[in-house]
């Protein structure tokens, strides 16, 4: 069950660079947050009310509905529909997330340790290196946002892979700092678009001391 919903998470992440329209890449954040606290909770054999409240706050409550919910707020207040602003055609990308899959595969299970889930490590460097490289290839402010979150996901993956309660503790707080940046970055985002009408950060050039 765990390996089938991590393949549905590998293509989530896939997914992400085969669409160009807003609305479906904050869909996708909102299933892996789904994904997540699935995977979590399975994952967990032994757990007590309150590392529940964690995965449950953390995935289900925050990453899959109040995280959504904000980013489509923006994108209506800033009439973000499609995003042309990519670097790189989606084909390429496509073949390079699908490389970086594979490579992180082959990678984490050359990992000898018995402390470390190869499974969860293999799609978690997956997910970190896919978000860097989603936000590498957007100029757009809000794709950034969105790459973030990705990245962010992926170190959720990572606390799983090496086990344990201390790293879903260290997850939540890396889930605070993610979401205070989210909520400042938002009010950049409105900003920008309020003063000069688009979401590229070329329109930074604009600004003068």
């Amino acid at each position: 069950m765990i390996i089938v919903l991590l393949i549905i998470f590998a293509c989530s992440l896939i997914y992400f660079f085969l669409s160009e329209r807003v609305e479906k890449h904050i869909n996708l954040l909102a299933v892996q947050g789904t994904l997540l606290f699935i995977i979590a909770f399975i994952n967990l054999i032994e757990i007590n009310v309150i590392g529940l409240i964690l995965v449950l706050l953390e995935t289900l409550i925050v990453k899959a509905i109040i995280i959504p919910v904000f980013l489509n707020k923006i994108r209506r207040t800033n009439h973000l529909n499609r995003l042309v602003e990519n670097d790189i055609p989606v084909f390429y990308s496509v073949l390079i997330i699908t490389a970086i899959i594979l490579i992180s595969f082959f990678s984490a299970y050359s990992i000898k340790n018995l402390f470390v889930d190869v499974k969860f490590l293999a799609i978690a460097l997956s997910t970190i290196l896919g978000g860097v490289y989603f936000i590498i290839i957007h100029r757009n402010v809000f794709n950034h946002i969105v790459g973030i979150l990705i990245v962010e996901n992926g170190a959720f993956l990572l606390s799983l892979a090496v086990g344990g309660e201390f790293p879903f503790l260290v997850s939540m707080a890396v889930l605070i700092d993610i979401l205070i940046a989210v909520l400042i970055i938002g009010i950049f985002i409105n900003k920008i678009g309020n003063a000069f009408g688009s979401m590229s950060i070329s329109s930074l050039n604009k600004l003068k001391d």
